[in-house]
């Protein structure tokens, strides 16, 4: 069982609310266009957005977590909420007795062979994922990551369960340090590497990163680099597999 866990930000965080919701729907059809069914989705949220989609492999958890008032800056403050909302969902996700964890940016696209590939090699610690894709929405090309693509995206680490790092009595009003494992996708796989618990590249492009949008996190979004030796034309087959549907903005 892989279970996906997606923090959504609130309302008030968002410059566009329509816009994240937008962003999410399309994250979430992704996440459930999975091959094998043996999987759960979890999105943490402070408000349900009103979307038409719905899945009963979909479980919502409306939170009332204060603003991190006390974070020095818009990026920590937001950071700390995901982590807050990650750690919540990751805990909720022992009803369903998951094998595995990803954990899903709302915006982000996912493959739809990720929940197939986790059963059928579940002996391992997990994987990271090393090659993906970037792309701005209503662009009609998409660019490779071929390698690395877990130091800039957070949907990039699927872990087993027991790897999570959680705390036996789990606290939600804390600040940034408390969450670090949670919110630095980039050092999971050396974290866990320091304790023996190794992680594998997945052997396929798993994820596509949304860049650009107005609603990232991290603020470099809109620098990220663009080589023309890896683009390449959005084609059938990749909106297919990521559902990577335009939104019509």
């Amino acid at each position: 069982m892989l279970v996906f866990v997606i923090p959504l930000k609130s309302p008030q965080a968002s410059k566009s609310w329509e816009l994240v919701t937008k962003l999410f729907e399309r994250c979430i059809k992704s996440v459930c266009h999975q091959t094998s069914s043996n999987y759960r989705v979890i999105v943490v949220c402070h408000q349900k957005p009103k979307i038409e989609f719905d899945h009963p492999h979909l479980t919502y958890i409306e939170v009332d977590f204060p603003p991190a008032i006390n974070e020095p800056d818009t990026f920590s403050r937001g950071h700390t909420d995901k982590g807050r909302k990650i750690l919540k969902g990751l805990i909720h996700a022992q009803e369903f007795s998951p094998s595995y964890t990803m954990t899903v940016d709302a915006d982000d696209c996912v493959s739809k062979y990720l929940a197939e590939f986790v059963n059928q090699n579940h002996q391992n610690n997990g994987w990271f994922i090393n090659k993906g894709y970037k792309y701005q929405n209503e662009s009609d090309v998409i660019y490779v990551k071929r390698r690395n693509f877990y130091k800039m995206c957070g949907s990039c680490n699927i872990l087993r369960y027991d790897l999570n790092n959680l705390p036996e009595n789990p606290e939600y009003n804390r600040g940034y340090g408390y969450y670090k494992f949670y919110i630095d996708h980039e050092k999971v796989r050396e974290t866990l590497a320091k304790d023996g618990n190794h992680l594998q590249p997945l052997p396929f492009a798993g994820a596509v990163y949304i860049i650009a949008t107005g609603e990232n996190l991290y603020y470099g979004t809109s620098q990220l680099t663009f080589s023309i030796f890896n683009r390449k034309t959005l084609n059938p087959s990749i909106r297919e597999e990521f559902n990577l549907y335009p939104l019509n903005l």
